[in-house]
C-alpha cells in the first residue's frame, strides 16, 4: 500500500487525509480532518469520466478517455494541495487492472498532474468497500452480504458481524459485469424484457458459485442476514424511489429499500429508452445508459438471497481508505 506524504505548504490545523478512488466510470475525491464522530469533510469531488470506454473491446485505455481522466485528476490535485493535505491514497480498480496499457497511463498521470495512482485488486477493492460501509452494519445480525456494482465489475462481500468487534470479511468475489460492461454487451437505449432477462442471468452463475461456497442461502433463510447496497445504481434506484427532484447525499445514505421498490424502479426504468431515463432525476445524460444494467445485477442478488430489504450506502472505497490512514497514524476516529 502506498501512503502518500504531502510535504510542501503551510502548517495545518492537524492531519488532512485525502483517499482518490479511480473506477471504471467515475474518479471521486474526499479530503477530511478527523473528529470525534469520525472524520469532518473538508471537500469533496466526483465525475463520470468513463475511463474504461470501450476497453472490452479494445483491451487498452482510449486516449478520448485518458484525457476526460487526466482532466478530473488536475482538479483533484489542485484540491488537495489546497487543503494542504497531509496524507493520502490514490487507487485504481478494474478498468486499469485490466488495460494493456495501464502502466503508461499511470505514468503519465503522475507527470502530468503528481498523484500517484496505485492499482489494487479486487479482493482489496472489497474489502476496502465493505471497511467504508461498518457504520452502517447492524450489529444485531449475524451476517452481512455487502456488495457494490461498479462499472467494469461488481464487488460481493460476506462479513460476520458482531455486537462489540469490527466486522470480519469472510469472503469475497469480483463478478466480471459492471455497468458499463452490460451496456457494451446488452445495449444501452430501450431493453426488451427478453434482454433483460439474459443480463440478470448472466450475473448468476457467479452468485451461484460464491452462494455455494459459503451457505449464505441457509443463513437467509434462517433470518440471520443483513443486505446492504453501495455504489451510483443502487442509490440511483434509492433517489428515484424517494421522488428527489435532485440527488440529497443525505436522505439517500443510510436509507432502506424493500425488494418490491428495487422491482417497481428497475420496471419504471425498462420501460424508458436512454432519452427518457436522462430526464429522470438522479440520472441525467451520464448514467442514462447504464441505468439497466445496474438494475439487472441488483435484481439478480435480490432474486438470489430474499432478504427483503437492502441498506442503501453511499460510502465505500474511499471512507476505507481513510478510515485505515486515520488509524494507522493513531488518530482516533
Amino acid at each position: 500500500m502506498q501512503r502518500q506524504r504531502q510535504e510542501a505548504g503551510p502548517p495545518t490545523e492537524g492531519p488532512v487525509y485525502a483517499a482518490l478512488d479511480l473506477g471504471t466510470n467515475n474518479c471521486r475525491l474526499l479530503v477530511v480532518r478527523p473528529s470525534s464522530s469520525g472524520f469532518d469533510v473538508l471537500d469533496s469531488f466526483s465525475r463520470i469520466v468513463r475511463l474504461g470506454e470501450g476497453l472490452q473491446a479494445t483491451g487498452r485505455l482510449s486516449e478520448r478517455a485518458i484525457e476526460r481522466t487526466i482532466a478530473a485528476l488536475h482538479i483533484c490535485a489542485g484540491k488537495i494541495r489546497r487543503r494542504r493535505v497531509t496524507q493520502m491514497r490514490c487507487v485504481a480498480t478494474d478498468a486499469c487492472r485490466r488495460a494493456d496499457n495501464c502502466a503508461s497511463f499511470v505514468d503519465r498521470v503522475k507527470r502530468e498532474t503528481g498523484v500517484r495512482l496505485e492499482i489494487i485488486g479486487a479482493g482489496e477493492e472489497a474489502a476496502l468497500a465493505a471497511a467504508g460501509c461498518t457504520p452502517l452494519l447492524d450489529s444485531s445480525r449475524g451476517r452481512a452480504l455487502v456488495f457494490d456494482i461498479g462499472g467494469g465489475s461488481s464487488e460481493l462481500m460476506w462479513l460476520a458481524v458482531a455486537r462489540r468487534a469490527s466486522p470480519r470479511l469472510l469472503d469475497s468475489i469480483s463478478l466480471p459485469w459492471g455497468v458499463a460492461r452490460m451496456a457494451e454487451t446488452f445495449g444501452s437505449d430501450r431493453i426488451s424484457d427478453r434482454t433483460y432477462r439474459a443480463m440478470t442471468e448472466a450475473v448468476v452463475p457467479w452468485l451461484r458459485r460464491f452462494d455455494e461456497k459459503n451457505g449464505i442461502s441457509a443463513a437467509v433463510a434462517a433470518g440471520r442476514v443483513q443486505m446492504l447496497g453501495t455504489s451510483g445504481p443502487v442509490t440511483i434506484v434509492a433517489g428515484l424511489h424517494l421522488g428527489l427532484a435532485r440527488y440529497r447525499r443525505d436522505l439517500v445514505d443510510g436509507c432502506s429499500l424493500g425488494f418490491g421498490d428495487v422491482d417497481a424502479v428497475s420496471a419504471t426504468l425498462r420501460r424508458l429508452d436512454r432519452e427518457g431515463r436522462a430526464q429522470l432525476p438522479c440520472i441525467g445524460r451520464e448514467r442514462a445508459d447504464m441505468a439497466v444494467g445496474g438494475c439487472a445485477i441488483l435484481e439478480a442478488i435480490c432474486r438470489m438471497w430474499p432478504v427483503g430489504s437492502i441498506r442503501v450506502a453511499d460510502r465505500g472505497v474511499r471512507e476505507g481508505i481513510l478510515f485505515n490512514l486515520i488509524a494507522g497514524d493513531g488518530v482516533a476516529a
